[in-house]
């Protein structure tokens, strides 16, 4: 939870500073690249990190960096590939988005690296190490985005930002004494389409969905709404770092309680996602009612008002999501893969009609409200699946239990 922090406030403190130094319209700009670099990122942890995590957390050393070798070299494709891809549609499309676009397309080669690392080291139980290097990217991120706030570019934010990343990896090759096998990528993905294709599709649809919110938003309201919307949630997202970092251990907690005491399942995940809910509305309700707005100014400049005018949508948005935690970390414990994508799918296809539903009646502010009754829906259908999912679990344990009708009275062998 203490890398998750480190990552997440890291991200958190570019995109104040962005805010501060851009205009509105700039800023809707960054903020498409910024959701268009989550997509890159889950695309990238579904074919390459996730399966590393499951299947190399517990095996010996020389097996684990010839996987972690493997993976990262899958990460760096993907990452290269896709730079390419946004890269050459910033050039196309030109203008501040275009320019962001380039910028992203730089950065994600040494964005997608790094992140990879930070997966090795958690397979390898070594989260120290997994922190040690998210704070050397902290450490060059601070002198990057102060030299890159005196001319304040969109093409400079990227940069600098994808120079920290790039730092971070470097110093991960370091850690591990390796290098990344770019030549083992379609030997990687072979052996791991069982997994790395499902992982890919629940992750990228999550993110996806924020990323044709976004898209859609700019579309119908213009950039300035995609800023504004992107001003609320970064309100958010020192609380968001809690929500990612008790996402990260509430999978194995539901095992173990799987394990000892099945019938408490359900509880346990609705405590989790009941008592992040709480602490969101807590939070939320600190921003509306204790935030001076001289404060607000001071960290979003002119992006304060219109972005504090969606505080209450948001945070109804992030205690439904809240839930969405606890019901998933129930159904992966349970091993029901097919009703967690189920609800994934579901649940973004919400989101998204949600949104944008919401941009066509009132702008941002609509969409913010928009999201609220779509995630509150994602929320409904992620517990009907957790509750069908336990009671088929059920079923399936008092069968095994129970003697077959045709073997009664025949004598055991």
């Amino acid at each position: 939870m203490a890398d998750q922090a480190v990552s997440s406030l890291t991200n958190f403190a570019v995109g104040i500073v962005v805010a501060r130094s851009l205009g509105l319209a700039e800023f809707g700009a960054f903020s498409l690249a910024w959701v268009t670099y989550g997509v890159v990122l889950n695309l990238s942890r579904g074919l390459a990190t996730d399966p590393l995590v499951v299947r190399f957390s517990a095996v010996a050393a020389g097996r684990w960096r010839a996987a972690v070798s493997r993976s990262s070299g899958t990460a760096l494709v993907l990452g290269l590939v896709t730079g390419v891809g946004c890269a050459g549609i910033g050039l196309v499309v030109g203008g501040p988005i275009g320019a962001a676009f380039v910028g992203l397309g730089l950065a994600l080669p040494a964005v997608a690296l790094q992140d990879c690392w930070r997966f090795a080291f958690f397979a390898a139980g070594q989260p120290r190490r997994a922190m040690t290097n998210d704070l050397v990217r902290a450490a060059a991120l601070v002198p990057a985005m102060f030299v890159v706030a005196e001319s304040a570019s969109i093409v400079g934010f990227m940069l600098a930002w994808g120079l920290s990343a790039a730092v971070a990896a470097g110093f991960g090759c370091l850690q591990l004494r390796l290098l990344p096998s770019v030549g083992a990528v379609r030997g990687w993905l072979r052996e791991q389409r069982d997994l790395g294709l499902r992982y890919m599709i629940e992750n990228v649809s999550s993110s996806g969905a924020a990323q044709l919110r976004m898209y859609g938003l700019g579309a119908i309201a213009g950039l300035a709404a995609v800023g504004t919307v992107r001003g609320a949630e970064l309100l958010l997202g020192p609380f968001l770092t809690v929500l990612m970092g008790l996402s990260q251990v509430a999978v194995p907690e539901a095992a173990r309680v799987l394990q000892r005491s099945p019938h408490r399942l359900s509880a346990f995940c609705l405590l989790l996602g009941g008592a992040q809910a709480v602490a969101a509305l807590l939070w939320g309700l600190g921003l509306l009612l204790l935030l001076p707005d001289e404060i607000g100014e001071h960290l979003l400049h002119a992006l304060w008002l219109p972005a504090s005018a969606l505080i209450l949508p948001a945070t109804l948005a992030v205690m439904n999501a809240s839930f969405f935690t606890g019901a998933a970390a129930g159904l992966r414990a349970l091993g029901a893969a097919r009703r967690s994508l189920r609800a994934q799918l579901l649940a973004s296809a919400g989101y998204v009609i949600g949104g944008l539903a919401g941009a066509a009646v009132a702008g941002a502010l609509g969409s913010a409200w928009g999201v609220a009754l779509g995630t509150a829906f994602g929320a409904t259908v992620w517990w009907f699946q957790l509750r069908a999912g336990i009671a088929e679990r059920t079923a399936t344990t008092v069968s095994a239990q129970s003697p077959s009708v045709e073997n009664e009275g025949t004598p055991a062998p």
